[in-house]
């Protein structure tokens, strides 16, 4: 906002011009609008006039004119144009050079559709052409205007989604000869897998595309492909309630980039995966019937991961979700307290309705208590203040040296194929602390990160998981420092299969088979009015788990989901 005039201002006479309101001063005049009663903003001319700018939400009229001036000029090929109708005038220029010389799409027609408030949506044809091949594209973006605040200018506020809905931001549309071959990718009985018969694996096989291309054989082809760029880290913070404020997954690794045409055909090459079709496609209908649904299968003999599924098909939450994983995280704490000493299956062990630690004051759900328990009665009940009244005998370090020493988590350093997120169980003090036994805090996992944790207790020994066998490119896998100790192992597989025959998560595993062990899991998360729930379960040499994002109670929301899975894989 500049600065106000010290002049002394003129005598004005307001007059109603139109139903603008119109202010005369020294014969010359400006306009002062005021919408819906908002207050306009203002700035000073340099004679020392106040200088009024537009306020308060765009109107329909702004909103036409503006998409219709940033479209046309789009249309017609004028990126230097087209981009002064937004506010960030450097971005799209950079995006629409690009959208033509890198991308080569010529011939644009956009089409404009319908507006609902500033949000317009357009249709975009054109046709993309390299090296004497060519193909016709067409698809749907939209684009929002916005009131820039500073002089209540109307304009496009610059997302790079508006020139094609998949770009995020660092990413830059390219047609060239694709630098990795296509893939033919195989499960393990040769059937193939594509991501027409099996959704959830989109980005994987872009993964797998860009990670073994060249080592599968395959001859690259040209193709028009979203090239993925740096994109910031979403954040995750922790406001002392000891809920998890989560930013809608989002994690480090770097996505795949995308194939949006194809020219020309490669050569593709094949490659063999760990997963299995028949256990993919029973993952992909199971999740398909939920909102927000992720679960990954694994063997817990080797590490072979059988199947990963989500609900919906851009970002992977089942192995790079970044979720606090409520009380499935109890299986890591408990395997620490058992090893401890600090607990033992079968004596007693206190579950009050409330436990305070580091100012917090903890209570289980629906405030219950398990008078004269045991350790078996507590951790088949999910009960929270079992785990925090331990916290008082713990170092602050203690519950991340169990998850990385014996669990394999938070080191960083899984390599199973595609990008994937390894968990992670930072150390923490006081309340926060005793937030993370009980799977909250700073403690984030996805699917797979959960269903190798219930394989680790099923065994007690952290198998790396992977869906590309280190044959392949000869990579060595993660090992975990040290097994689970025996006894431990032991009661911690009975407390499992306790808690699936007669605990938590008994209803769901009910016909499951026998050979079978569970844990329920909830997790709160600051804006949700239902907590994510979590489940984890094996049946022989199948260990799944599962979240179901602002799906309630595990138990109830999730476990048939696992359940289902488990009974029809193989």
């Amino acid at each position: 906002m500049g600065k106000r005039g010290r002049a002394a201002r003129r005598r004005t006479h307001p007059a109603l011009i139109g139903g603008v309101v119109a202010v005369v001063a020294g014969g010359a005049g400006f306009a002062a609008y005021s919408i819906f009663g908002a207050t306009a903003d203002e700035d000073t001319t340099a004679g020392g006039t106040a200088k009024t700018f537009k306020a308060g939400p765009v109107t329909a009229a702004e909103v036409r004119a503006t998409a219709g001036g940033f479209l046309t000029a789009w249309q017609g090929g004028n990126a230097a144009k087209a981009a002064a109708y937004t506010d960030d005038t450097a971005a799209a220029q950079t995006a629409l050079t690009g959208f033509r010389k890198n991308a080569h799409i010529d011939d644009v027609m956009l089409t404009r559709g319908e507006a609902s408030g500033a949000t317009v949506t357009f249709k975009v044809s054109g046709t993309v052409s390299y090296q004497g091949k060519s193909k016709p594209l067409a698809y749907d973006s939209q684009l929002t205007v916005v009131r820039r605040a500073k002089d209540g200018k109307p304009l496009v506020g610059w997302q790079p989604s508006v020139v094609h809905p998949d770009l995020k931001q660092g990413d830059t549309l390219v047609t060239d000869e694709a630098g990795d071959p296509p893939v033919k990718a195989v499960d393990r009985d040769g059937a193939e897998l594509t991501e027409a018969n099996y959704p959830s694996l989109g980005t994987v096989l872009d993964g797998l595309r860009e990670k073994y291309g060249k080592k599968a054989g395959g001859t690259a082809g040209i193709e028009l492909r979203v090239v993925r760029g740096d994109s910031a880290d979403a954040e995750q913070k922790d406001d002392g309630s000891g809920k998890s404020e989560e930013s809608d997954d989002e994690t480090p690794d770097r996505t795949p980039d995308k194939t949006l045409l194809t020219l020309s055909d490669g050569t593709p090459g094949t490659l063999k995966t760990t997963l299995s079709a028949t256990t993919q496609a029973a993952a992909e209908r199971e999740v398909g019937e939920r909102k927000r649904a992720s679960i990954v299968v694994m063997k817990p003999s080797t590490g072979e991961i059988l199947a990963a599924a989500n609900s919906s098909h851009g970002f992977n939450t089942a192995l790079q979700g970044s979720l606090a994983p409520g009380s499935t995280m109890k299986i890591v704490t408990s395997s620490m307290l058992l090893e401890k000493d600090l607990a033992s299956i079968d004596k007693p062990h206190p579950c009050p309705k409330y436990a305070s630690y580091g100012g917090w004051k903890f209570q289980n759900v629906e405030k219950f208590e398990i008078k004269n328990g045991t350790f078996r009665s507590s951790f088949a009940a999910s009960c929270n203040t079992a785990f925090i009244t331990q916290a008082e005998k713990l170092d602050d370090d203690d519950l991340t040296k169990q998850a990385q020493q014996v669990f394999g988590l938070g080191l960083n350093n899984w390599s199973i194929g595609v990008s994937s997120f390894d968990g992670a169980v930072p150390v923490q003090s006081n309340a926060q602390m005793a937030a993370s036994l009980i799977g909250q805090g700073g403690v984030r996992m996805n699917p797979l990160n959960v269903a190798s944790i219930i394989s680790t207790a099923k065994t007690g020994v952290f198998r790396q998981p992977y869906l590309v066998s280190p044959d392949v490119d000869h990579r060595t896998l993660a090992t975990a420092a040290r097994k689970l100790d025996a006894s431990a192992q032991t009661q911690l597989h009975e407390l499992l299969n306790y808690t699936a025959t007669s605990g938590s998560a008994a209803e769901a595993m009910a016909g499951v088979g026998s050979d079978i062990g569970g844990k329920t899991g909830s997790a709160e998360v600051d804006g949700q009015t239902k907590p994510n729930g979590w489940f984890t379960a094996w049946r022989g040499d199948l260990a799944a788990a599962a979240v179901v994002q602002q799906g309630g109670r595990g138990g109830k929301s999730t476990g048939p989901l696992v359940a289902a899975v488990l009974k029809a894989g193989s």
